[in-house]
């Protein structure tokens, strides 16, 4: 599709993205976005905390609608990871205009699979939340929140879109204001709503949902403001299925790297219900916590993927090697020093969201288990997004599923069965020592035989 709309492009910006020395260039994008990652992290996390406020089942409905927040997370990471993916590739090769049109076209798909997800949702949220593993005394409260949780599904799925397109060109301190404001609102607005105007845990999915109103509004006044390199415009949209179905090609393993959180989610309040209440908020608290973790890790991923997606695509396999190494090696370091931390204050850690005796006691025990294998991280999340930002998307699909959903769902059901209680808060760690020799064997093979013969390829040209 021939575009009439000149997309701006600027050479500084090229040549930051292939010159700058890596290390200083990935940690200079990798700021911003391990900010914005973990204000993602802290909308749940401020909801925990002050939701747990109220009582224990509170606390665990907010564990429950996780999974729908998950889902909705799915769909807009999928869209905007697509997006991203693709459009550095094509800033990299130079080619703004095709660029624009894959982005135009994935904001119009955003909206579209946001709403379809609000209306289906609500419209058999009954059902829903008793599928998520609701119990009857955690339903009413889960009821309340998922409604709030759902109405925000469109605005959701525009945000991680736009915010994604500014993360992937390297804008990432723009993306940072927009995601940044909301979850400082959302902290704000919490206990004013679920306190001071009395609304209860329906309070927090209020605060949450025009939190994400407002950041959805600032990263679109970026693209209104003309200050991205990618133009997003309706007259830019394609009518090729073959755009569409790019973009969901290339955002697939985020999709299961979300999807499958929401199924293993699901698959451990099942679990956890039959120990009852506590369980459900313990196992909750210690998911929330260790997701706030690995954003950061995340975070610093997706400050490596402009630049391995950018080199990538202009032929400096050099700088995509160096890229994923460091960024492997750096985060490794970290995670190491958080797991210590993180075995050592796990009563303290557990006590701050619910002061709950069986809750902490449940909650101490799984969050050491988990701090075991918490260093192994690093290659988990950048095997699976090298793969993503070079365009090897069923590997890095397959990477998606595995530490979620391959390993974890028919363990979180096998080892309670053979070990109890015990089974259960073993089940994630577990399951991330096998995703490791997994992810680290794929990594291997693919830098000692693969990506051998591309540099070769590259060097006959």
């Amino acid at each position: 599709m021939q575009l009439h709309h000149h997309t701006k492009f600027h050479p500084d910006q090229r040549k930051r993205m292939l010159e700058t020395p890596v290390p200083r260039l990935i940690l200079t994008l990798a700021v911003p976005t391990i900010v914005s990652m973990m204000i993602t992290s802290i909308y749940n996390m401020a909801d925990t905390y002050f939701v747990s406020q109220i009582n224990t089942s509170a606390s665990g409905a907010v564990g429950i609608v996780f999974s729908v927040m998950a889902i909705i997370q799915a769909v807009g990471f999928t869209i905007g990871m697509g997006v991203g993916s693709v459009s550095s590739r094509l800033l990299g090769q130079n080619h703004g205009q095709q660029a624009a049109e894959y982005a135009s076209s994935a904001v119009v798909t955003a909206i579209a699979c946001g709403s379809a997800l609000a209306a289906l949702g609500l419209a058999f949220l009954d059902k829903l939340v008793w599928l998520l593993g609701a119990t009857p005394t955690i339903y009413p409260y889960a009821l309340d929140y998922a409604t709030y949780i759902l109405m925000g599904a469109p605005v959701m799925c525009v945000a991680f879109s736009l915010n994604n397109l500014l993360r992937w060109q390297g804008k990432a301190n723009r993306s940072v204001i927009g995601l940044g404001t909301g979850g400082i609102l959302n902290m704000v607005l919490d206990p004013i709503f679920i306190f001071g105007l009395d609304l209860g845990i329906g309070g927090a999915g209020l605060a949450t949902l025009l939190s994400q109103c407002v950041s959805m509004c600032i990263l679109a006044s970026f693209f209104l403001l003309g200050q991205s390199d990618i133009k997003v415009s309706p007259r830019c949209i394609s009518r090729s299925p073959r755009t569409y179905l790019t973009i969901f090609a290339s955002g697939m393993p985020s999709f299961f790297r979300q999807g499958m959180s929401s199924l293993s989610t699901v698959s451990l309040n099942f679990n956890a219900g039959v120990y009852g209440d506590a369980a459900v908020a313990a196992m909750a608290i210690v998911t929330k916590v260790f997701n706030f973790l690995l954003s950061a890790i995340i975070g610093f991923g997706q400050g490596m993927q402009p630049v391995v997606g950018y080199n990538y695509g202009a032929g400096r396999y050099d700088r995509v090697k160096q890229a994923a190494l460091f960024s492997i090696r750096f985060c490794t370091v970290i995670l190491t020093v958080m797991a210590a931390l993180g075995a050592v204050f796990a009563p303290q850690i557990v006590a701050f969201f619910r002061d709950d005796p069986q809750v902490i006691d449940i909650g101490t025990r799984a969050f050491r288990y988990q701090c075991i294998t918490l260093p192994l991280g690093a290659v988990l999340v950048f095997a699976n997004m090298l793969f993503q930002s070079v365009g090897k998307y069923w590997r890095a699909s397959l990477l998606a599923v595995s530490r979620q959903g391959l390993f974890f769902i028919p363990l979180v059901f096998l080892l309670p069965a053979k070990f109890g209680l015990t089974g259960l808060e073993l089940t994630q760690a577990t399951s991330d020592l096998i995703a490791f020799v997994v992810s680290a064997s794929m990594l291997l093979y693919y830098f000692l035989r693969e990506f051998r013969r591309e540099e070769q390829g590259i060097g006959r040209t």
